[in-house]
Parts: C-alpha cells; structure tokens; sequence
C-alpha cells in the first residue's frame, strides 16, 4: 500500500441487540475522540432523580418522567470510554441492571493512488471493529442472557472515600537528604571526613 493514500472511511451503522426496547430509548453513542465528561452527563440528565427539576409545591417532581432505560455503544477505541460511562453511571444511580452485548462492525476504508498517472485503481478495504453495546435499566432484565450483571454494591464499594474514611495504604514518601547534611542513601553515622592538613611540601 506503499503507492496509495487513503482518502475517508465511513462506518457501517449497526443493528441495535437489544429490540425489544421501546422507541423512546435514548441512546448515547461514545466515540473515541470525544471527551467522557460529554456523553457522561447526556446519560445522567436521563437517569439521574436530582437533574430532572426541582421539587414542586405539591410533592411532584417538575421536568419530564426518568427514563426507565438508556443505552450506551462505542466501536473501536472508544469501547473502553462507554464501559467507564457505564460504571460512572452506576456509580451515580444505584440499582441498575446491566445488560452487554459484542458485536462487530464493518469499516469501509478508501485508499486512492498517490499519483493519477500511475494507472493503479482506487481500492475499498472493509475492516471489523469490535463493537458494544450496553442496557443499563431500572426495570428487572432477563437474568438468563449471556453478559447480564445484576445492580452491584457500589455503595460499600466507595463509602471511604465518599465518607472521608482513612486513606489507602500506601509507602510514604521519604524526603531528599537528611539532617547533618547527609548524603542521599547514606546512613547515620556515616559521613565522610575529608583532612584539612596541608600538603608536606619537598624538605
């Protein structure tokens, strides 16, 4: 391919595994170059209780209804950002089943000749990306369908650090020198004494 260039490469959309879901499901689709902080807060909009208005005058809480289920997928490199949103999202609203699925989806590459004259062709090249696709849903999902995960205990997971507990374990760090002006690695006791005598001159 040392004689060709490629040109664009456009991603063949993929059927969502899931088709039972209702129409109104929303779907946060994760890519590589976008920043997590992004689809992240798209995600809790949806799920989240306290993003969703403030509390009326009669008990009822203002805004739209919570979504019941909401959908994370990602190709690629940006796989590993959709499982991070999922967890994070988790994290931040407990009692969620999860449901996964692996896919794969195609790539289609086009590479054009570095020089028009060369008589060489353009070449389309399709490639497999794996693909995901997470249900993250409030209601009960079928326990019996492969890369299903029930809601964990994230509570106990974080509650040092939410609570303020102790730190983690860990070597803490020594300082550079020491007193008396000792050397680095050197121990107590050990300094060098360098002689100040002068130097015997020729008698």
């Amino acid at each position: 391919m040392e004689n060709y260039k490629k040109t664009h490469s456009v991603e063949l959309p993929s059927v969502c595994p899931f088709p039972a879901l209702p129409p109104d499901t929303p779907e946060v689709r994760v890519r590589d170059g976008s920043k997590i902080r992004h689809p992240l807060r798209f995600a809790l909009g949806h799920m989240e209780e306290r993003r969703r208005g403030a509390q009326g005058a009669g008990g009822a809480t203002g805004g739209q209804a919570l979504c019941r289920q909401i959908v994370l997928t990602a190709s690629g490199k940006g796989v590993s950002k959709a499982i991070t949103c999922a967890e994070m999202v988790k994290r931040r609203v407990g009692g969620l089943h999860q449901l996964t699925q692996l896919q794969f989806s195609t790539v289609e590459e086009v590479w054009d000749p570095l020089e028009a004259t060369s008589g060489l062709d353009s070449l389309t090249v399709s490639r497999n990306l794996p693909n995901i696709w997470i249900l993250l849903s409030r209601d009960t999902l079928d326990r019996s369908q492969p890369g299903y995960q029930e809601p964990g205990r994230h509570d106990t997971l974080w509650a040092h650090e939410e609570e303020g507990g102790p730190p983690r374990s860990g070597h803490k760090r020594k300082k550079a020198g020491g007193g008396g002006g000792a050397g680095r690695g050197r121990g107590p006791g050990r300094e060098t004494v360098r002689s100040r005598e002068p130097a015997k001159g020729p008698i």
